[in-house]
């Protein structure tokens, strides 16, 4: 394995035998035996010890939420979804703001969520010649990883190198057979017996980096077109939240070019 988390183990509570997955080990964190700051320095000589590319510790009662910002285009899907996860404390992270290519109104849905919560909402409306990606760099700048819930516009090279920090995306299970507008409509009329979602790390190869989580369900000529969109969007919804959560919980490991553990 080239990467190696050696903060992965301090993050979990105790679990029964069974669901410990095979290779993994789990410690039990007591803070009067084993003081935070003696932690994170145990886990930095294991990591040197192994040449670790990258070490991670968090013990989520002690340490600072993951703060995150989410980028999202006209759909709201998604974004509404994360939103209530995280008012309901389902999602381990602190929004510091939604950033979006469309203007959402004042009295949409969204809008009067994130003004009763104090979040900020910023619109950047975008063109071919000009993704605004150093307004949304600034930002982002004090973020530690962005979500992209629906954001139908593709980060370039240079932004991602800039950032310098991971990006999670989630898009439907559709390609690439059914590319361009109105791919579920596609789908639908090709009678799919199969759809999916699909979230995963943002790289240079477009909708090509290390997979996180996948999901899948079954349609059939009981849908209509109706029913067949609220399939896939919910798969997307819970796809993504997943991810997040996995991410969070320190349960994704990447390994080799372009794959992941995940457990």
């Amino acid at each position: 394995m080239e990467e190696i988390y050696s903060g992965l183990i301090s993050l979990f509570p105790r679990r029964s035998k069974s669901s410990i997955p095979e290779g993994c080990s789990e410690f039990v964190f007591n803070p009067a035996k084993w003081p935070r700051v003696r932690m994170e320095e145990e886990f930095q000589k294991l990591a040197r010890m192994f040449n670790a590319m990258r070490s991670v510790v968090r013990v989520p009662s002690l340490d600072p939420k993951y703060r995150i910002a989410v980028l999202a285009s006209k759909q709201d899907h998604c974004l509404v979804d994360l939103l209530h996860g995280w008012q309901d404390g389902k999602l381990p992270v602190e929004i510091i703001c939604v950033i979006s290519n469309h203007e959402r109104g004042p009295n949409t849905h969204v809008a009067r969520f994130l003004e009763r919560h104090a979040i900020p909402y910023h619109s950047l409306e975008t063109i071919k010649a000009d993704k605004r990606e150093a307004e949304i760099l600034d930002l982002v700048k004090d973020t530690d990883f962005l979500v992209l819930a629906r954001y139908m516009q593709v980060l370039s090279a240079d932004f991602l190198k800039s950032y310098g920090k991971d990006v999670i995306n989630i898009h439907h299970g559709l390609l690439p057979s059914f590319k361009g507008g109105n791919p579920s409509k596609q789908a639908f009329e090709a009678g799919v017996k199969l759809i999916g979602a699909t979230s995963h790390f943002v790289t240079e190869e477009l909708d090509g980096g290390p997979i996180i989580e996948q999901m899948v369900e079954r349609v059939s000529h009981r849908d209509n077109l109706q029913s067949f969109i609220l399939k896939s969007e919910n798969l997307e919804k819970q796809c993504l939240a997943k991810a997040i959560k996995s991410y969070c919980e320190l349960r994704v490991l990447p390994y080799e070019e372009n794959r992941t553990v995940v457990f």
